[in-house]
């Protein structure tokens, strides 16, 4: 629902809804895994390095059997588990394929989508976007962790592709999720937003920015804060989070309330930030902006933290 003077409404967040039993004590159970391989209902989710690939249906399936997965270059060596439907029992697996998006495209046999697109076209249910972004972020971290960061050995996959393991030095290794610190700052009845050069043209967005070793979700929104904008932050509460898969993020999302006034941008991580009152953003949220500027959509955490913050001060 989109915002507007009479009433406001947050829509949700994509990948909240992986509901999958991820059987996390079976992943080094080899003849239970083989077990969920065979069984015919079985789906594999494949990725490039970029985007998702499914078979061209109506509607689309998440995976692809595993006689298919492997025709079209899945290595059985290199199957994650996800886990288990827990309606039905129904395992899904997801690998890479060794292939570039170009490779695939004007196969009629091939749908290839980024997910991204998925969550903005409501094409598979919250459930299944869910899986689809635990499979992406999954995916991506065996695609870039090849070899040992201790040795250079190239590593093989253990625990259902929970660790990589390096045969020369015996170092294991994890996939990692890197948690970021997204904001919405607050002065009295205006939010500070910023642009990205990254973002398509108009969007105005709230600041972020990853933790580093040693900080605490605070202490980060205060630093990332005034890096980006000049802007110095007092009280800070941590509000909602959310998996992004673009890697392999944990979004934490907060509100701050700034304690000075004056923006200053001394990096190139934004190309403009400006406070904004609780009206121009009402437009910006509805797409009457004059100057055709708007915010980001309703997959992101930022969405929620705007709406949110214009939500409280309607009541």
């Amino acid at each position: 629902m989109r915002a507007s003077a009479a009433g406001l409404q947050a829509m949700e967040m994509s990948f909240l809804g992986n509901t999958l039993d991820r059987q996390s004590t079976r992943r080094g159970d080899k003849p239970y895994l083989d077990d969920l391989l065979s069984r015919p209902d079985t789906q594999i989710v494949l990725s490039t390095d970029k985007t998702l690939v499914f078979a061209s249906a109506e509607p689309l399936k998440v995976g692809h059997s595993l006689g298919s997965a492997i025709a079209l270059g899945a290595d059985p060596g290199e199957l994650v588990f996800l886990g288990l439907r827990p309606e039905n029992g129904q395992a899904l697996f997801a690998t890479t394929l060794p292939h570039r998006d170009e490779d695939l495209e004007g196969r009629p046999e091939l749908h290839v989508q980024d997910l991204r697109n998925l969550a903005l076209q409501n094409v598979f249910s919250e459930q299944d976007l869910g899986a689809l972004a635990q499979a992406r972020a999954l995916i991506h971290w065996h695609r870039t962790h090849t070899h040992c960061s201790r040795c250079g050995e190239k590593t093989v996959m253990a625990e259902a592709g929970y660790r990589r393991d390096c045969p020369s030095c015996g170092a294991p290794h994890f996939p990692r999720t890197d948690p970021c610190v997204i904001m919405l700052i607050t002065d009295g009845d205006r939010a500070l937003l910023g642009r990205p050069a990254r973002l398509p043209e108009g969007v105005y967005t709230t600041l972020a920015g990853f933790m580093e070793p040693g900080e605490t979700i605070e202490q980060a929104v205060r630093r990332e804060t005034l890096e980006e904008s000049g802007i110095q932050v007092g009280e800070v509460k941590l509000i909602s989070n959310q998996p992004w898969p673009f890697p392999a993020n944990l979004m934490l999302g907060c509100v701050g309330s700034a304690t000075t006034k004056d923006i200053e941008i001394e990096d190139d991580e934004l190309e403009d930030c400006k406070w904004c009152g609780r009206d121009e953003v009402i437009q910006m949220v509805d797409g009457t902006h004059p100057d055709g500027h708007r915010i980001p959509p309703s997959i992101s955490i930022a969405y929620e933290l705007i709406v949110g913050w214009l939500e409280e001060g309607s009541r």
